[in-house]
């Protein structure tokens, strides 16, 4: 099992892969998901997380990534409506 350490790493790797790739994805791309796989910078994109999700899989078995949503902060949105 990954240590906290172990999980920070490859977080933080992602998030550096990332904002290199931003300038080069985000015109093109902007609105949709990216994994990328933090060990070899390569890296799957496409419309919705479970597409992303298997193709990754299927190019990066037993490895794990990063998923982003290019352009945004945030793979996800939560919003709290108050009753």
């Amino acid at each position: 099992m990954p240590t906290q350490n172990h999980i920070h790493r490859l977080h933080t790797q992602g998030e550096r892969l990332y904002q290199q790739l931003r300038k080069k994805i985000e015109p093109r791309y902007k609105g949709q998901i990216i994994a990328i796989e933090a060990e070899s910078g390569q890296y799957v994109i496409g419309k919705d997380e479970l597409q992303v999700a298997l193709a990754a899989v299927k190019k990066f078995p037993g490895k794990k990534f990063n998923f982003f949503r290019i352009g945004y902060p945030a793979v996800h949105k939560l919003r709290v409506r108050a009753c």
